[in-house]
């Protein structure tokens, strides 16, 4: 697919994941940064994500929001990176693709908020409780092989692992030995390291303007 890459974020945004995610893909992409409180909320952006939030990515006239999506879109739309899954993996690909975007990032988020789900209604709240989404991402990275889906890295590793690197940096998550292990797995790769790279470029940049 040879149409143009337009890739809309903020620095200090989960735009970091899709940036992470561009770059493992190996494809150019033209930038457009936005500002909180500014052009994030103009017309000209909001006709491309309604929600008036970043990331977004065009792809030629196709528009993808949602980090999760443009994770998985972009490894279906580039299949010479090796970021979908095989026949074999597509279950754990999915199942801790779409648990990071659901149970974990909710339970983060209450927590973040000081919101406590109350333990007799916990039965309504489908991400259940801080301490059973923990546990079972730690089961999930703990496994004998190093990445989500086994021996292989693909694109749920890049979602899930943006997960874990910024809760361990801002304190949303435990830090629990398997965390740190597996994101330290990941923060070694060269597309992480260009990706950080140019965000936190990006970021100094729109301090000091």
């Amino acid at each position: 697919m040879t149409e143009k890459i337009t890739f809309y974020t903020n620095p200090m945004s989960r735009g970091r994941i899709a940036r992470w995610m561009l770059e493992e893909t190996g494809v150019p992409y033209h930038t457009e940064m936005l500002t909180f409180g500014g052009t994030i909320k103009e017309p000209a952006y909001m006709s491309i994500n309604p929600m008036g939030k970043v990331p977004a990515v065009r792809h030629g006239e196709t528009v993808v929001t949602e980090c999760a999506a443009i994770c998985a879109y972009l490894a279906e739309a580039f299949p010479q990176a090796g970021l979908a899954p095989q026949p074999d993996e597509r279950a754990d690909y999915y199942r801790w693709m779409f648990f990071a975007a659901g149970p974990l990032e909710t339970s983060v988020m209450l927590k973040a908020l000081g919101f406590e789900i109350p333990q007799e209604r916990l039965r309504m709240a489908g991400c259940g409780s801080f301490g059973d989404v923990m546990g079972t991402l730690e089961k999930a990275v703990s496994a004998a092989s190093p990445y989500i889906t086994g021996n292989r890295f693909t694109a749920a590793d890049v979602y899930v692992g943006s997960h874990i690197g910024w809760g361990l940096a801002f304190g949303g998550i435990e830090k629990r030995q398997a965390f740190v292990d597996y994101f330290g797995r990941l923060a070694e790769r060269d597309a992480y390291k260009r990706a950080t790279a140019l965000d936190e470029e990006a970021a100094k940049a729109m301090q000091a303007a």
